[in-house]
């Protein structure tokens, strides 16, 4: 299972192993038992501080294994191989059942002591979902610190059965208590701050307390955390608000036209970021959702912004570069069977429609790319464009009219996906050159038609587009003054990554330039007077 430089590596890594750990396997006769076997009699000799032995208790999973804390209540499960984005947490698990400490501050360890319920939380994850690590290795690291909590991971692929009973078609999907919690990416502050009824009313008195900035970033993603770094690095107060750090890069898989970085991945580039920021100081206030802009005009002298929370934070200028998120198609049924069957992210969601028949709505390249993706794991993929042709790079149509299990639909316009019994079962297009309505029996649908800018929140408050994007200028400034904007939510074309960092860096060198051309008064008590 593992290769020799890959066993040099995890042996180097199982040095920080503090306390002795168990492997304690169930395993039965499948091919995936088997594997799971050799992967763990790999793992056992790389450490003299970890045990082997199989478990006897017949009402768990199998194959799975737990990694337990020898002589405590400390452990994880993986129901599965974790292998593929999940061989990281695997690797934390035994680092941190181990007694290696986590990168969690002291103030989120604190909130996870203090959590005094029994939760059994069960996780279901595909191999292939970029966005399932954060979730599992979060869960872990609180059945780690918590005694009272306990965490599985089960890889969907392997447990269908289970999958298809509980209707779960789309990952990362947890389970509280037998019951379904949580869906899709969250990081272990947002699970932390959802399982702690107080955290939210906590974090506003925090925040109510902050001085003003005199640069403040609403948004963490490509164009944020760049404005963040350059307002810093010019030596001022600088403050940067975030619903999610990192946006919607978090949800990427491949990344290949970063320059200078041949290949990367979402998670990894959002983790880089992060991290950039963080050697600067600034002060970052994440899982803060923004919810009215009350300019400087109105308040005497400082740009406020109002969060979801009931906290406001005051600042000299803004940066805005909430970015956007996937658009959709808004028919009937979207809605309803989202999360069962409807998706947006064929490399999370695609390994939990093996065999099946799925569509993809949108011949960009996006569509285009999900659409050759599924087909090497699906037994069957309709693609829908609305114009007459496909609109993605030639490169690209050219490998997906390659496949045999792909059909194209053009000028194809998607009216309703229908469902039965709680769950996708077809979608119904009216073919726009004959106007006659065709309905395709299906198990899946994965929408993939662009972006649509987080900009509601702004409306009425600033000069935006028929599009909802922000409209700047040539130097990033909004119909505010000293209100610049970034990023996927404005007007600037071309909605990539490497733009939205530059934009982000033109946006905060702007506003440096505006602080330094307009007084402003000293205090908020003068702003008031």
């Amino acid at each position: 299972m593992l290769d020799a430089n890959l066993k040099d590596q995890l042996k180097a890594y199982l040095e920080n192993v503090r306390e002795p750990i168990e492997l304690v396997a169930a395993y039965n006769d499948s091919k995936k038992s088997h594997e799971l076997k050799e992967l763990l009699e790999e793992i056992e000799p790389l450490s003299d501080k970890i045990a082997l032995r199989t478990d006897d208790d017949q009402s768990v999973r199998r194959p799975s294994f737990a990694i337990n804390r020898v002589n405590s209540d400390v452990g994880v499960r993986f129901a599965g191989i974790p292998m593929g984005h999940e061989f990281t947490s695997l690797v934390l698990a035994l680092l941190q059942v181990g007694g290696h400490p986590s990168k969690a501050s002291q103030e989120v360890i604190e909130q996870i002591q203090s959590l005094d319920e029994e939760l059994e939380f069960e996780t279901f994850f595909s191999l292939s979902c970029q966005n399932c690590p954060d979730v599992v290795q979060a869960l872990n690291l609180l059945s780690i610190i918590n005694p009272k909590i306990r965490h599985t991971s089960i890889d969907g692929a392997l447990f269908q059965d289970e999958v298809e009973q509980k209707e779960i078609m789309a990952v990362p999907a947890v389970w509280l208590n037998g019951e379904p919690w949580g869906q899709g990416r969250m990081t272990l502050e947002e699970i932390v701050s959802r399982l702690d009824s107080k955290a939210s009313e906590k974090e506003a008195e925090k925040i109510n307390q902050k001085e003003a900035f005199e640069v403040l970033v609403i948004g963490g993603g490509p164009a944020g955390s760049s404005a963040a770094i350059y307002a810093a690095r010019k030596g001022i107060r600088t403050g940067i608000a975030a619903e999610r750090f990192g946006g919607q890069v978090a949800d990427t898989m491949g990344i290949e036209n970063l320059i200078s970085v041949p290949y990367t991945e979402g998670p990894k580039l959002v983790a880089a970021m992060e991290q950039h920021v963080k050697e600067y100081d600034v002060d970052i206030m994440n899982l803060q959702r923004a919810e009215k802009l009350i300019p400087a005009s109105e308040t005497g002298g400082y740009h406020e912004i109002r969060l979801e929370n009931g906290a406001s934070l005051k600042a000299r200028s803004l940066v805005l570069s909430t970015g956007a998120r996937w658009r959709h198609i808004g028919v009937p049924g979207e809605e309803e069977y989202r999360n069962k069957g409807v998706a947006y992210c064929p490399h999370c969601d695609g390994p939990l429609f093996k065999g099946k028949r799925v569509a993809v709505i949108g011949g960009g390249n996006s569509g285009v790319e999900a659409a050759i993706d599924l087909a090497g794991i699906v037994g069957h993929v309709t693609l829908l464009e609305f114009a007459d042709e496909l609109k993605a790079d030639d490169v690209l149509q050219k490998k997906l009219r390659s496949l045999k299990n792909v059909e194209i639909l053009t000028s194809a316009q998607t009216t309703e996906i229908t469902g039965e019994g709680g769950k996708v079962n077809g979608l119904t297009y009216k073919d726009r050159n004959s106007g006659e309505q065709h309905h395709v029996a299906l198990e899946g649908v994965f929408v993939q038609i662009g972006l649509v800018p987080n900009t509601e929140w702004l409306q009425g408050d600033i000069d935006l587009s028929r599009h909802g994007e922000i409209i700047v200028d040539e130097r990033g400034e909004t119909s505010i003054p000293g209100v610049f904007a970034a990023g996927d939510a404005t007007t600037v074309p071309y909605k990539q990554i490497v733009i939205s960092m530059g934009d982000g860096s033109k946006a905060a060198l702007s506003a440096f330039d505006f602080l330094i051309r307009h007084e402003v008064p000293e205090s908020e008590e003068e702003a008031a007077a």
